[in-house]
């Protein structure tokens, strides 16, 4: 069989084109019930502090980390500090810092945070929007934070101990949200010096 110039187009157009509106048509038709939501608003003043780690999935820059805090202070032009600091597996004390910025005003709910070190100077924040407050109790004692792509997730409390059920009914909600919770890591509190 011969294929014409003209008909060689046409199979040639075809061939990229369905495929094309085929992806687009199940673009649009992606059910929007896995988007991650978050607390309907935070009042920045009061969730700056101090608030210990209870537990987290496992991550590669927290991977020598047994007992974790994060310290929040507000800064000028709406940003906030970022503390992070660890206890290490070998007894070391580690730390880093940077800075939040709030990406949704109407909640202040998502912030990027970007901290200073060397690949974050070089690459900038890995994704926008990656520090989600989607748990937070009235009297802002217990938070829940994660990642819309779900593979970064912490239970946070102003205390340094959390009670067992208060810690389960976070891990349901967490489970419910699409958060792969069979892997979380419960903190290990190191004793006080």
């Amino acid at each position: 069989m011969r294929v014409s110039f003209k008909n060689w187009r046409c199979v040639t157009f075809l061939s990229l084109t369905v495929p094309l509106c085929a992806m687009v048509a199940a673009c649009a038709g992606v059910d929007r019930k896995d988007a991650l939501p978050t607390v309907q608003t935070v009042d920045l003043d009061r969730y700056t502090g101090t608030w210990y780690e209870i537990g987290r999935l496992p991550m590669w820059f927290q991977r020598h980390c047994v007992d974790s805090k994060a310290t929040y202070t507000l800064r000028a032009y709406g940003a906030i500090g970022v503390r992070n600091e660890c206890v290490t597996d070998a007894g070391a004390h580690d730390y880093i810092e940077g800075v939040a910025r709030v990406v949704d005003p109407q909640t202040n709910a998502r912030l990027t945070v970007v901290f200073d070190n060397f690949f974050a100077r070089l690459f900038g924040s890995s994704r926008d929007g990656n520090y989600w407050i989607l748990a937070l109790d009235p009297d802002y004692r217990t938070a829940m934070v994660g990642t819309p792509d779900r593979r970064y997730l912490w239970i946070l409390s102003r205390h340094a101990r959390l009670d067992d059920a208060t810690y389960q009914q976070l891990v349901k909600q967490a489970r419910q949200l699409g958060f792969p919770v069979s892997t979380l890591i419960r903190t290990r509190r190191t004793p006080a010096p």
